[in-house]
């Protein structure tokens, strides 16, 4: 059992170290998405109203071990004072000697440092001399091996100061853990994206546990051309045709329903304004590629959600980024919204799709951690997790 806030003890006082993540996409300088600064604010508002003083950490993309002008934490500031309520101060190391007496410090990108994606124990040293306790509020980074979700909190419960799960993270582990102990039946999982290979995993994991598995987006046509399927220039995986076979084999033989698109919308190109025809999905002329899925496999879709009581939802159906390709996206998206069901979405392209339809408050869950989610359904031990699990 994780660690929670209630664990801490009395913070009036003392500096608590947050972990937080603040991956947030920028343009300019400016940040286009909030989401995952807002979903922070309540483990941030819990521990200022109970008297702590916050060092906020994060890291922000892949500078690789060093400072990149683009991807400098202190444009974070503005939107997480405005989210909190009171000042937040951006710093220029993300692991300074000395803080300033601010009572909310912002460090600069953890990932500045090559101490942080190396677990390195001395950077996290550094960084747990900064505060008298921890709470690791980044479920989109637990399962990653990084100084600031496993060397600190490790350094931090050894010296006896508390290391604990924020509200976020705490709230993350107990939706997926219903969805993978306990689910209402039937319980779905709708599962798009490009590479079939990076959800081998869950889908094995999940054939255990739902009573039907759709596959949209460019993933789904490893599994179309391993059926012998004419799939055109569609992105396919043809190292990957024997184990999506004995996936659907393993499947059938529990009884689990893998369900392929049987129409797709085609193109020559990836351009709004590219000529689009739909086509049957195991039947792509040569020189086009299967941008989405058609109306027949939405319909079929939205028809097997419609009776779910449980729905499990990671990755887009299509390039939903341009218009022409998004209508796959925004029908699953629609489907499970409309249903009588306890809706999870993961992922930050689905998040996005569910942002850009106006439905976000129709699902009861949307989980920050795309990798993240995932490992958790694979059962996979989360490095960021294990650190902060009780006797």
């Amino acid at each position: 059992m994780l660690r929670t806030l209630e664990d801490l003890g009395d913070v009036a006082g003392r500096r608590v170290f947050v972990r937080a993540d603040l991956n947030v996409p920028l343009d300019g300088g400016a940040v286009v998405d909030d989401t995952r600064i807002v979903a922070t604010v309540p483990t941030l508002r819990a521990l200022r109203d109970a008297g702590a003083d916050l060092v906020i950490a994060s890291h922000l993309g892949r500078p690789g071990g060093a400072p990149t002008p683009s991807l400098h934490l202190a444009p974070l500031a503005a939107p997480l004072t405005d989210a909190l309520g009171e000042p937040v101060r951006a710093l220029d190391e993300p692991a300074p000697a000395a803080l300033p007496d601010d009572p909310v410090v912002l460090l600069e990108n953890l990932r500045f440092d090559a101490g942080e994606e190396a677990d390195d124990p001395a950077f996290a040293g550094r960084l747990a001399d900064l505060a008298d306790a921890y709470v690791d509020d980044a479920f989109g980074a637990v399962h990653r091996a990084h100084a600031s979700v496993h060397a600190l909190p490790e350094l931090m419960e050894a010296s006896g100061r508390p290391a604990v799960a924020g509200r976020l993270v705490a709230g993350e582990v107990e939706v997926l853990t219903r969805l993978v102990d306990a689910p209402d039946r039937p319980f779905i999982a709708v599962l798009g994206g490009a590479k079939v290979s990076d959800k081998l995993g869950v889908i094995d994991r999940l054939i255990d546990r739902v009573d039907a598995i759709l596959i949209g987006g460019a993933m789904a046509f490893t599994l179309i051309a391993a059926d012998g399927g004419d799939v055109g220039d569609s992105l396919v995986e043809p190292d990957r045709f024997e184990e999506v076979r004995a996936a659907r084999a393993r499947a059938a033989d529990r009884g689990v329903d893998i369900l392929l698109p049987v129409d797709v919308v085609a193109a020559g190109q990836i351009a709004d304004d590219a000529a689009t025809t739909v086509v049957a999905a195991d039947a792509i002329p040569a020189g086009a590629m299967g941008l989405d899925i058609g109306p027949a496999t939405r319909d079929a879709f939205a028809a097997v959600i419609a009776g779910a009581r449980s729905v499990l939802w990671n990755g887009p159906m299509g390039v939903f980024e341009v218009p022409a390709f998004a209508g796959g996206t925004e029908a699953v998206a629609a489907a499970i919204a409309a249903a009588d069901a306890f809706s999870v979405v993961g992922g930050g392209d689905s998040l996005a799709a569910v942002r850009a339809t106006g439905l976000t408050s129709a699902f009861d869950h949307l989980s920050t951690g795309g990798g993240a989610s995932l490992e958790f359904l694979e059962g996979r031990p989360l490095p960021g997790l294990l650190v902060l699990e009780g006797p």
